[in-house]
């Protein structure tokens, strides 16, 4: 059996096991960054380490604690929340990579919405600024519509030209007007890591029109818009890219940025999940 095939029937399997729990199936799914795991309601017992519903082993990073909850809106809306994501840096495939997206696609989830840490490569970010994704570079090297894929899923060739949805990003800005907040926009270059950029690739990434770069993201976007979900991302700048700012980057940084940076980010997450428009457009 084919790689691509055996993942096929793991997802049907993570979804029938999902439907035994008994749990509703999820209409949104949020997605955690690096030291952005911020609450974002009860889940009322609903919690599962992520490996739960993986086939494979998962390898947990610092600031990505891979739990699994579901959360229910006070207007009833059923969300299921990934505490913290897979990267491929750690070894795992793109197939592997988008499992839960996948599964959550499968579940009936039709919105999707992430944040992650990311580095700013324009002079007047700071780190803290929350940006939405725009759009996408995905220089990975990786692609997760690779190989013979169930037709199911969405097209041989999907189209691109707005992997992020224009109408989620209006939505969002809207919200974070009425917050009080200040929400930039910009597009997000997705790189292999795990080594940070150098200043030369930095100046590369500049010129070719990306503003903030990062490890994830981009394989997810990919592999949601296949199968049809509507996509929102939020970076946070948790620190300026070499030849941007003065001085090295480091992983303890990025947390503790992406921490000063989650009130924020969870006060505009939870007015979000709490608008109909989410998953209902005008």
């Amino acid at each position: 059996m084919s790689p691509v095939n055996s993942m096929r029937l793991e997802l049907d399997r993570a979804a029938q096991d999902w439907d035994e729990t008994g749990w509703p199936r999820p209409e949104v799914v949020v997605v955690s960054g690096s030291g952005l795991a911020v609450e974002l309601g009860d889940p009322e017992g609903r919690e599962t380490p992520l490996g739960q519903w993986l086939p494979f082993e998962t390898h947990r990073i610092e600031g990505h604690p891979l739990k699994v909850q579901l959360l229910t809106t006070e207007q009833g809306r059923p969300v299921l929340y990934l505490k913290g994501r897979l990267h491929s840096y750690q070894g795992y495939d793109a197939h592997q990579t988008v499992f839960t997206i996948r599964l959550a696609a499968t579940l009936g989830a039709r919105t999707l919405v992430m944040t992650n840490a990311a580095g700013g490569l324009r002079g007047d970010q700071r780190p803290g600024d929350l940006i939405l994704i725009r759009d996408q570079m995905n220089l990975t090297g990786l692609n997760p519509l690779r190989g013979e894929l169930p037709s199911e899923w969405g097209p041989r060739f999907p189209d691109m030209t707005e992997p992020y949805s224009g109408r989620l990003r209006a939505l969002a800005l809207e919200t974070a007007e009425r917050l009080g907040m200040v929400l930039g926009q910009g597009n997000y270059a997705a790189l292999a890591g795990p080594s940070y950029e150098t200043p030369a690739e930095v100046t590369m990434l500049r010129r070719n029109g990306a503003d903030m770069v990062g490890m994830s993201t981009a394989l997810e976007i990919i592999a949601a818009r296949h199968m049809g979900v509507e996509c929102l991302a939020l970076s946070v700048i948790t620190n300026l890219a070499p030849g941007i700012g003065s001085g090295g980057v480091s992983h303890e940084e990025v947390l503790q940025e992406g921490k000063e940076a989650s009130d924020r980010l969870q006060r505009l997450l939870t007015e979000l999940l709490a608008q109909q428009r989410l998953t209902q457009p005008d």
